[in-house]
């Protein structure tokens, strides 16, 4: 039965070709991550911002998510009490007030997030703002301007 042994050891020398050693391809542990077959790894900082680990949890959308609430609160301070005198104004001086007031709550914003915060400079921003307005009062402007800064300060202490 000399035939039957080369059967087995064809079918032994077939399985062992078969078995060739696989290349594992690295699986990242944070799903956001993609790992490429042909891509050099390269070491890199995790960012200040970041954490990792079981929940996965970035601390950067959270302070995004801070930011965006936060700029959201200050742009209903600074509208509060102005519908009238907006609606009243031009359509060009409409659209120069609403992006100078945005430029506002996006600076007031970062003044906010210092450690000190000067109120100064919240009021000079709300004060050069509300100067676009025409033909506005100098003394409400100055009352205006500090009445929406202390509310702002307000906010920050919450």
């Amino acid at each position: 039965m000399p035939g039957e042994k080369n059967l087995e050891q064809l079918k032994i020398e077939k399985v062992e070709s078969l078995q060739a050693p696989v290349e594992k391809i690295p699986v990242p542990e944070n799903r956001t991550e993609k790992i490429l077959p042909n891509e050099a790894k390269t070491s890199e900082a995790p960012k200040p911002l970041e954490k990792t680990g079981e929940g996965n949890i970035v601390a950067t959308s959270q302070a995004q998510a801070y930011q965006k609430q936060q700029a959201t609160a200050i742009d209903n301070i600074l509208s509060e009490g102005l519908n009238d005198i907006y609606l009243k104004m031009k359509p060009a001086d409409q659209s120069a007030f609403k992006k100078k007031g945005e430029e506002t709550v996006t600076k007031i914003n970062a003044l906010l997030g210092q450690t000190k915060v000067k109120i100064s400079k919240i009021v000079d921003l709300i004060r050069r703002w509300l100067q676009l307005i025409p033909g506005i009062n100098k003394f409400f402007l100055e009352q205006e301007a500090k009445i929406k800064a202390d509310k702002i300060i307000r906010l920050k202490d919450k």
